[in-house]
């Protein structure tokens, strides 16, 4: 396949990369896709998969053609991930693209799932269309664009995301009488945001004892909720938890061992929670996948965050460093209080 490298094509590849964001969130277990289609440097028509179950980026660029009063035939479509060949939620892509008359495609990425891997680029190509790869960052950042979605596609496995909060003595909890919160407020609302972008969230037990979360996105526009899960090996979850008690917002999901007492599991299935046998991390993982759960954001607590690491289940570590000395728990030296936390992004695996 022939790769793009010209300055124009990659500058309409990152307005597609942006289009694509505009999905983030609302389209899994779909990927991320947006599109630009080009007529003598002038852009003619724009899209991105908006919702699961609406017209793809292709046909929503090719909409816009339409009402624009365009006309693509032989222009030039950019697009973040290779167009699709089969029938899912929408018709394939390449279709729209033939029936279109569009006479070139250049590609940010390759689709890794095993009903696309390159049949749609095939299928133009045999149609008479220019198909070209992008190459260098823009394609990178089309990769990275849909980690969870290249992830899935390849192991079946949800991508996961570890979220730390830890003191510049690397403490991670503060005291019992102190404030949970170790990283700032900004912070926070980043967190929520994470959490409004994945399909699960998960901690352990114990911190659901010590804090009695919600676990919920608290943001204004998250067009839903997560999966909430608790890794409950005895099945301990109190049934008058936040969690239990906010069911018409979010379901729960109790990941217990084989050695649970049956009892506690049909009380807590008697309150609405569903559960989980599965006796290791890389089972909870494959039921999740089963699901369609691409992407699980980890927040912990210590315990879990380290049998997901010696699992080798981990693909991504943000750890917010925040400007504070915690001394056995308790702030004893708030460094600047003006000061913000310092994010650290660490992936360890690129799908």
């Amino acid at each position: 396949m022939t790769v793009s490298r010209t300055a124009q094509d990659l500058e309409y590849l990152r307005r597609a990369l942006e289009l694509a964001e505009n999905g983030r969130g609302k389209v899994s277990p779909n990927p991320l896709v947006g599109a630009i289609i080009v007529r003598d440097d002038r852009v003619i028509g724009e899209g991105f998969h908006a919702e699961l179950g609406e017209l793809h980026a292709e046909r929503a660029a090719l909409e816009d053609c339409r009402e624009r009063g365009e006309d693509p035939s032989g222009a030039t479509m950019y697009v973040t991930l290779e167009p699709c060949a089969h029938q899912g939620r929408q018709p394939p892509c390449v279709d729209a693209i033939l029936e279109a008359g569009i006479g070139r495609v250049v590609i940010g990425s390759d689709d890794p799932s095993e009903k696309a891997s390159g049949r749609g680029p095939g299928i133009l190509r045999d149609g008479g269309v220019v198909v070209e790869l992008a190459a260098g960052e823009e394609a990178t950042a089309a990769r990275l664009l849909n980690q969870p979605f290249r992830k899935h596609s390849r192991t079946g496995l949800p991508l996961v995301t570890l979220k730390l909060a830890i003191s510049l003595d690397g403490q991670t909890e503060t005291a019992h009488d102190d404030s949970p919160w170790i990283s700032s407020p900004k912070s926070l609302e980043l967190v929520h945001r994470w959490r409004a972008e994945s399909d699960a969230i998960a901690v352990g037990i114990g911190t659901v004892l010590a804090d009695d979360p919600l676990l919920t996105a608290r943001v204004p526009d998250a067009s839903r909720q997560p999966l909430r899960l608790v890794f409950d090996r005895r099945a301990r979850l109190p049934l008058d938890s936040q969690l239990l008690q906010t069911l018409d917002q979010s379901p729960v999901l109790v990941v217990v061992s084989q050695a649970a007492d049956p009892s506690s599991l049909a009380a807590l299935r008697d309150a609405g929670a569903e559960t989980l046998i599965a006796d290791s991390i890389e089972a909870a993982l494959s039921d999740l996948g089963r699901r369609d759960v691409t992407s699980l954001f980890l927040e912990g607590g210590r315990t879990l965050a380290s049998a997901f690491a010696a699992a080798d289940q981990v693909d991504e570590v943000r750890t917010f460093v925040a400007p504070v000395i915690l001394g056995g728990g308790r702030r004893i030296c708030p460094v600047d209080r003006g000061a913000e936390d310092t994010l650290i992004a660490t992936r360890f695996k690129e799908w």
